[in-house]
């Protein structure tokens, strides 16, 4: 089957997955965009299942405050190298994480989290179960797995902080 160069792009500019992945997820979903996308999707899950006990002990500390300065958050995102700390896709992301943070106020990074007896709808309450504030059909927790497929290195919030004016 023979898979034109603009579908390639079109998957690979919705992806940033590679040009060579693109043309493989392509090949085995016969040409469909979506199902090739959603392919790309499950592997970097499997990726990111992969990488989930390495040891991140690297990162950066990223700041975001609200254009009317009465909101701003810090999140402490984690990675394993140096190197990977400094590449845009992963400052990109701390970025949207801060943002995520000052828009819906989580009290936790994850469900597990969440006390005991403690009656909270994780999807509201824990950073990596929320609608993504940019793509709200996928949770956090989805973008980081992408991200951790694109860059190859395992990938955790450690901690953030939320202000706000007043409370």
């Amino acid at each position: 089957m023979k898979i034109s160069a603009q579908t390639i792009k079109e998957v690979r500019d919705r992806t940033s997955v590679g040009i060579l992945e693109c043309k493989n997820a392509l090949l085995e979903a016969s040409g469909d965009t979506e199902k090739a996308i959603e392919i790309l999707r499950n592997r970097g899950l499997a990726i990111a299942e992969k990488k989930r006990e390495n040891i991140v002990t690297e990162g950066i500390v990223e700041a975001y405050v609200h254009h009317t300065r009465k909101i701003g958050a810090l999140v402490e995102l984690n990675c394993e190298t140096d190197f990977v700390a400094h590449t845009d896709e992963f400052k990109e992301l701390a970025r949207h994480l801060a943002m995520q943070i000052a828009a819906t106020a989580p009290r936790y990074i994850a469900a597990e989290e969440i006390p005991p007896g403690v009656e909270l709808e994780p999807q509201t309450a824990c950073l990596l179960s929320q609608p993504f504030i940019k793509e709200p059909t996928r949770t956090v927790q989805e973008i980081i797995n992408e991200v951790v497929a694109k860059v190859g290195e395992n990938i955790k919030v450690k901690k953030f902080a939320r202000f706000e004016l007043g409370c």
